[in-house]
């Protein structure tokens, strides 16, 4: 028995088992959104173990899974190291970032699922063949994607996508 992970409103087109590639933001995406800092500035972050067993499977059947990430930080860096996926931090203005690094790689922008949370996410989104938002995303970013995960970043929304598009191709099997 199955429990709904992602939720496509009414009229949206929702092709899951065409995605390709994923493109997840990290904070408030693969985290809650919150930073822990210590007395030395040293900060870190909450990421689910659930969301990278989703990634891993993900990866394990052949889509594309990497992080773009506005903030320049080494534990971005470290968890997608852990996670074996592509990483590009201390990224500015997404979106032409994201179509160069796309089209580097040989995906169309059909193929192309963008998994993010806040406002600088929306360029993205609205480029993407798949656009999703977790949860609690800003309001903003709520009201411009019609695909929302269930479960809220860093508990469970990246699995949630994950298991949604492995769904979606055993189906088209």
């Amino acid at each position: 028995m199955s429990f709904e992970r992602v939720v496509v409103a009414p009229g949206a087109v929702a092709q899951p088992g065409r995605i390709r590639a994923v493109v997840f933001d990290f904070d408030g995406v693969m985290t809650d959104n919150a930073v822990y800092v210590d007395q030395n500035g040293v900060e870190s972050v909450r990421c689910s173990r659930g969301d990278g067993m989703g990634v891993g499977r993900l990866v394990g059947a052949g889509v594309f899974c990497a992080v773009l990430s506005k903030e320049p930080n080494p534990v971005v860096a470290a968890r997608c190291k852990k996670l074996k996926i592509a990483c590009r931090q201390g990224v500015d203005d997404k979106l032409p970032a994201l179509i160069a690094w796309m089209t580097e790689l040989g995906f169309a922008q059909a193929d192309v699922a963008y998994v993010g949370n806040d406002v600088n996410d929306l360029e993205c989104l609205e480029w993407a063949g798949t656009a999703i938002a977790v949860a609690d995303s800003e309001p903003e970013v709520l009201a411009a994607t019609r695909i929302h995960t269930v479960r809220r970043g860093g508990h469970g929304a990246v699995r949630d996508v994950c298991e949604w598009i492995l769904e979606a191709r055993g189906a088209e099997g």
